[in-house]
């Protein structure tokens, strides 16, 4: 079995169902199945764990590139979409709880919420971003956009530190997690200006040699 093949067959497969692990936990405690409770504000619970999830794979996304190149394992690469969809996913469950299940559709306070909660806002804002890079993130629509498609999506950074900030926010006392997310996140950007500057200090190197006067 190749690296394609077991990528395909095996790798992907089960990176699927772990991802499903907090949909299928959340599913049990809400029915009780396996004597298993989601506490005494179920609602609250529910929110944090698909909030708490989205920016998780957020996080695992943004990884894939530091272990690509400094693990030198090239091939996985071919599990980021997957992960970028189900940040995607987790964030939308996630305000579809709060929307309905918390908000009980009462748009005209999601509105003020909106507006007048600094964390929501900054967390509709994280989830609107990533709509775009949800419905681009086919071959296809890479094909099509072409450049601007890897534009689009270096907002996937944009998104994860409105996630930061909107989980900060969102904690009352006890900040000691975001804090912890916040300083993962920096050392993952503080990687790629690295690595992007030195690739730029490299092409101007090796520019400057093949324009350069030889010596006689």
């Amino acid at each position: 079995m190749n690296v394609d093949q077991r990528y395909r067959l095996v790798y992907k497969p089960l990176i699927f169902i772990a991802s499903l692990g907090p949909i299928v936990w959340l599913f049990m405690g809400g029915f009780g199945v396996l004597g298993q409770s989601l506490g005494p504000d179920p609602i609250k619970l529910t929110l944090h764990t698909l909030g708490k999830t989205s920016l998780n794979f957020l996080m695992l996304t943004l990884m894939v590139t530091p272990v690509r190149y400094l693990a030198g394992w090239p091939h996985i690469v071919r599990i980021r979409r997957m992960l970028g969809l189900f940040a995607f996913c987790y964030a939308l469950l996630h305000f579809l709880v709060y929307i309905v299940l918390d908000q009980e559709l009462d748009f005209a306070g999601l509105g003020k919420d909106i507006v007048k909660r600094p964390y929501i806002t900054v967390g509709f804002a994280a989830l609107v971003i990533l709509v775009p890079l949800a419905v681009t993130s086919t071959n296809g629509m890479m094909r099509r956009l072409g450049r601007r498609w890897q534009t689009l999506h270096r907002l996937v950074y944009v998104a994860t530190v409105l996630g930061v900030v909107h989980y900060y926010w969102q904690v009352k006392r006890d900040v000691t997690e975001p804090l912890i997310y916040a300083a993962v996140l920096a050392v993952l950007l503080a990687y790629r200006i690295v690595r992007s500057r030195r690739r730029r200090a490299m092409a101007t190197s090796k520019s400057g040699s093949a324009t350069a006067p030889e010596r006689t």
